[in-house]
């Protein structure tokens, strides 16, 4: 077999919906810590309806950091969580909780290993209540 790879990308692609907004809900969250040491929720949104629904549409994550918390109330609010006032919430809430979400293509190179990578991000805020 004589192939010339010469014009294929070098890219790795981790898309598996189309971009644009969608209704997502939240299938996983892994509880970690940011780099600053403030408490991370990573959350995977899969499509909850149409053709792809079920698969991944991407990762975001909200961060409880003085600095990452408007974020977080925007997105809780979305989810439907009450955030007018105190909320005790714990990561596993999430689970099943749907909104409307944006979602954007992103391209970067991954520093370990040069390649370059596309997926679909979520921007600052891309979320929407589902009604």
């Amino acid at each position: 077999m004589h192939f010339d790879f010469s014009e294929v990308e070098d890219v790795e692609t981790f898309i598996s919906v189309p971009e644009g907004e969608h209704l997502c809900r939240v299938a996983e969250v892994r509880e970690g810590v940011a780099r600053d040491e403030s408490p991370r929720w990573s959350l995977r949104l899969e499509l909850a309806t149409g053709e792809c629904a079920g698969r991944t549409a991407g990762w975001d994550s909200i961060t409880w950091s003085p600095r990452g918390v408007n974020r977080v109330k925007h997105v809780l609010e979305a989810f439907g969580f009450m955030v007018s006032g105190q909320l005790d919430l714990q990561s596993a809430e999430l689970l099943g909780r749907q909104a409307r979400v944006l979602f954007q293509e992103e391209e970067w190179e991954d520093p370990e290993s040069g390649r370059r990578q596309r997926r679909l991000g979520v921007p600052f805020i891309g979320y929407q209540a589902a009604e």
